[in-house]
């Protein structure tokens, strides 16, 4: 199932949600992407039916092993592309942002030179 830019999003956050707590509900997704309930819900129940996501007893979200795996290389394209661009002189927020729309079109083959330009 290829993801949608949005999905890659959801993933992402429920990434770098992890990452500070083991239990990542659906109301915090929603919260730290400023998007309603019921858009959540859709999104989780997406990602559930393709296999990136799983929630247990509590509704506790977990990503699977594809999950974690899409949504760190999502991560690592939006932190070295940050990363760069602050670099070159934009402002952090800015880079962000940029890195943000930037890291769901970019290539494997344009991504990987940028990193090694990079040095990273």
């Amino acid at each position: 199932m290829h993801l949608q830019e949005s999905g890659e999003m959801y993933l992402e956050t429920i990434y770098i949600l992890s990452q500070k707590s083991h239990r990542v509900r659906s109301v915090d997704v929603g919260e730290y992407m400023g998007y309603s309930k019921p858009s959540v819900s859709r999104a989780m129940g997406l990602l559930k039916k393709g296999g990136y996501v799983i929630t247990n007893e509590e509704g506790c979200l977990s990503l699977t092993e594809t999950g974690r795996e899409l949504a760190s290389k999502i991560y690592e394209r939006h932190t070295v592309l940050t990363d760069l661009l602050v670099r070159l002189g934009v402002d952090r927020e800015t880079a962000a942002e940029d890195a943000c729309r930037m890291e769901h079109v970019i290539s494997d083959q344009s991504f990987q030179a940028i990193r090694r330009h990079a040095g990273r």
